[in-house]
């Protein structure tokens, strides 16, 4: 095979990163080990018990219990089937942000459930008396984002958690992104701050961790055990997972990246990660553009067209909000050199002579 993988230094728009090195080695050790089939492959089971002990002080969970998924799609589907489930409708519905992420409408298609989105508010947070008004007596769950995947942004948890217990509703909250930036942060978003049901957080986001290596905490046995079916001819006797075969190289890095980062590497991330974010918009703000300010390290910017087109057409690799705007995710492999580069690119694109069409 002659391809290449392709080279991160021009990579603006993704939620995924170079993973750590340890995080790479571990993956490759593990890569032929299934952790579907934990009772024949022990090694791989005990590391992914030690992965959700280790997601588990991440997000402030006591009494873990949950796997390692593919990412983020697969435990948010996880999230609404638990909850469809457990619960006694014929007519289940989920209240979504429309700040949330499309897994949930493959969720809503796949399991059947009506989704109903709430409206955010100018500050990209959900509306909760949009949220009040949607949710009745059929609403088996309410989400909530911790870091949305356009703005950054963290929603009201503690508000969502009420009005989903007040509908006798479950909590749902998607952390994918923001999981591994959030706690260094003032944000209450951890499963002892907030009553949360269930928890979506990736560390092959800014984890560090290779793909795929996505998180599904629940605070529940009941929940884990509404996910489980038989599985006769295997070892093990029943399985929770939504996928059956999985390779054991994502539970193998996600337990070396943390162990290589936790805290203090990630709170070193999140600083310079933050730092890039905060002069990037500074410097678009000194050019006369837009920026919605970022509270987490993710930026969004008012571009025109030609300006995008331009920069596509230099090898950049970015993409837009479903509003139009320019997306930048600061990610660890983003180095403030390359968005140097960026912006003087940017400068020789506005600086070329327009000519009539």
């Amino acid at each position: 095979m002659r391809a290449e993988p392709q080279d991160f230094g021009r990579v603006l728009s993704s939620m995924c990163t170079t993973p750590h090195p340890a995080a790479r080695e571990a993956a490759e050790q593990f890569l032929a080990t299934n952790p579907g089939d934990p009772d024949t492959y022990q090694a791989v089971a005990d590391l992914e018990a030690e992965a959700i002990s280790q997601l588990a002080e991440i997000t402030g969970l006591v009494n873990p219990r949950g796997y390692v998924a593919s990412g983020g799609t697969e435990a948010n589907i996880q999230a609404v089937r638990a909850a469809r489930n457990l619960a006694a409708t014929p007519e289940p519905n989920v209240v979504v942000p429309d700040s949330g992420h499309f897994s949930f409408q493959k969720a809503a298609g796949v399991l059947n459930v009506e989704l109903r989105t709430a409206p955010t508010t100018d500050e990209y947070r959900v509306d909760l008396d949009a949220v009040s008004a949607l949710a009745d007596e059929d609403t088996v769950l309410i989400v909530g984002v911790a870091g949305t995947t356009e703005y950054g942004r963290v929603d009201p948890l503690g508000e969502l958690s009420r009005i989903a217990r007040d509908v006798d509703a479950l909590f749902h909250v998607d952390a994918a992104w923001g999981g591994f930036v959030l706690p260094f942060t003032d944000y209450e978003w951890r499963f002892d701050q907030v009553p949360i049901d269930t928890m979506t957080i990736d560390p092959h986001k800014m984890g560090q961790a290779s793909v795929p290596a996505g998180g599904f905490l629940t605070s529940s046995s009941d929940i884990l055990d509404a996910l489980a079916i038989d599985t006769p001819y295997l070892e093990s006797t029943d399985q929770a997972t939504l996928t059956g075969t999985r390779s054991g190289a994502g539970v193998a890095s996600a337990v070396a990246a943390m162990d290589a980062l936790w805290p203090e590497g990630y709170r070193e991330q999140y600083d310079q990660s933050m730092r890039n974010a905060e002069w990037l918009a500074d410097a678009f703000t000194e050019r006369g553009f837009d920026a919605v300010s970022p509270t987490l390290p993710l930026l969004a910017v008012d571009l025109p067209d030609g300006l995008f087109a331009g920069l596509r057409e230099q090898g950049w690799r970015i993409s837009r909000t479903s509003a139009g705007e320019l997306r930048i995710v600061c990610m660890p492999h983003v180095t403030r050199e390359q968005l140097s580069a960026f912006m003087t690119d940017l400068d020789a694109l506005r600086a070329r002579p327009r000519t009539n069409s």
